[in-house]
Order: C-alpha cells, then structure tokens, then sequence
C-alpha cells in the first residue's frame, strides 16, 4: 500500500478474502494514524464531493467519482472490539472506496457505462501486449 502511494489496501486485492481493509490517509506520516476495519458497514452518509479517485487494483487509472462528503463506518478492531468512526472528505472517500472493494466493487463501477467500457477496454489491451 505504501510502496505504491496508496491510502487504502481490502483483504481481496491481496487474494484473501476476508472483510478486512487497512486505510492510512496520512501515507505512513502518523505510525498512529493506521485504521483496520474488520467487518466495516457504512451505517450513514451526508453530502456530496466529486473528486479524482484511483485504485491500486486498476493502477495508472484515475477518474472523477462522486461519494459522499462524511461517511460513518461501524467495525470491529484488531482486538475484536467494535467502534463506530466518522470520516469527512478523503477519509470517508476512503471508508467508501474500501468499502466497496469487500463487495467486489471498483471504482470504476461509479463510472458512466461509457467510461467504464473505456478503461475496461484499455486494460484488455494491456493486457493483450503484455503491458499488464
């Protein structure tokens, strides 16, 4: 997650499937500042942002992606307690984003059908030439 710029890292991109995602938006400036959601469920959201969003699944790929402003996570913790969180800006686009990649979703499903064929296209191209 680090070593590629990433704030946020689900069991599932890592081939374990669990519900389980680590996120750090401080890029590992605040050994502090790691939250592991074990379990999480967004139980409330409020307002509206729209900002470029990518994903260490699809790397090289960034688009535009509307979420919610605030977003609050209910999980457990490492020690298996449960806590409930309030996250505004990119720490609820990042309970989001995580969120969704433990209901097998990407960010690119938040994407026009068109946008997402694009991309979709793109990578199997890559893929095609070797390039991914």
């Amino acid at each position: 997650m680090y070593a590629a710029n990433g704030i946020g890292l689900a069991a599932p991109q890592i081939g374990i499937s669990k519900r389980i995602a680590v996120i750090d938006i401080t890029f590992n400036k605040d050994p502090k500042s790691k939250i592991v959601l074990i379990n999480p469920q967004i139980i409330s959201v409020e307002g509206k942002q729209k900002e470029e969003e990518g994903c260490l699944s699809i790397p090289g790929f960034r688009e535009s992606v509307a979420r919610p402003l605030r977003a609050t996570v209910r999980a457990w913790d490492r020690h298996g307690k449960e806590f409930t969180m309030q996250g505004e800006g990119l720490l609820a686009r990042a309970f989001c984003h995580e969120t969704d990649h433990l209901s097998g979703r990407l960010f690119i499903s938040h994407l026009s059908a068109l946008k997402r064929d694009l991309i979709t296209r793109k990578i199997r191209k890559m893929m095609k030439a070797g390039e991914w």
